[in-house]
């Protein structure tokens, strides 16, 4: 087995530790991030050691979202392609969503597009007083498409609205109150907040627990099954708008530095 070089995993008890570990991009996703977080959350299901897993970044920052060279690449690639590597972000996302087992989110600091996807998938959510949130992809003439049932279970239609339309960064209080974030703690406080989460997840049992997150998921309108089908047609949607002209133009806008044509102020 090749070894993992975008995420540290560690076994403490009987919790995995998943560190996404490119801090020099800011824990940037590129498609070897996708390729090893998902395998590291598979092989978390299957241990039956593991109870509980929790997903953090290195650094002060959470997840900065797409990798520049991962966007220059995918800027570059066909309609087809474009589906492909969406499809493979919405395998990892779908995997936390509908992991068997309780996730935290440890939100060392920021997040932006895919990294508050990440956020929003997972059972637990508590990040720092001062964090930044943002979904700007309509900056770059594209949508969150494939975070989207994520993000919308997460904090609900009526504040996704604005957030996906406005693109604008907010903080960790207002994560905290559309429900992104279940806590909000200073930062020396985020650990043993995320230990507190832990010693409650550990007295549950672990089949009841697995039942118990089918059932609320159930009770959103959220199944598994049925999620793949909106994957894919996510999927569709963000690869026709990366190969729009607007999509193109905006991609392009970004990677050189320089406001889109439509911006206005």
């Amino acid at each position: 087995m090749t070894p993992a070089t975008h995420i540290e995993q560690q076994t403490r008890g009987s919790v995995r530790w998943i560190t996404l570990d490119r801090p020099q991009v800011h824990n940037a996703f590129d498609g070897k991030l996708i390729a090893e977080l998902t395998q590291a959350l598979q092989r978390a299901e299957a241990a039956p050691e593991v109870r509980a897993v929790v997903l953090t970044g290195r650094g002060g920052t959470f997840s900065a979202g797409a990798d520049l060279n991962w966007m220059r690449a995918m800027a570059g690639a066909s309609e087809a392609e474009n589906r492909a590597d969406s499809l493979r972000l919405a395998a990892l996302l779908h995997t936390l969503n509908f992991l068997g087992k309780p996730t935290i989110a440890r939100v060392n600091g920021a997040a932006y597009g895919g990294g508050v996807g990440l956020i929003a998938c997972c059972d637990i959510a508590i990040g720092i007083t001062g964090t930044k949130f943002a979904l700007s992809e309509v900056k770059l003439g594209l949508v969150p498409a494939v975070i989207s049932p994520y993000v919308v279970a997460a904090i609900g239609a009526r504040a996704a609205r604005r957030a996906f339309i406005s693109g604008e960064v907010f903080d960790g209080e207002r994560a905290l109150a559309i429900g992104l974030l279940h806590e909000c703690v200073p930062a020396d406080a985020l650990d043993g907040v995320v230990e507190r989460a832990l010693h409650w997840l550990q007295k549950g049992g672990p089949v009841a627990q697995a039942a118990a997150k089918r059932l609320a998921l159930s009770m959103a309108g959220m199944h598994a099954d049925a999620q793949q089908r909106i994957d894919a047609d996510n999927a569709d949607l963000i690869a026709q708008l990366r190969v729009s002209a607007e999509g193109q133009h905006g991609l392009a806008a970004f990677l050189d530095k320089r406001a889109p044509d439509w911006t206005t102020r």
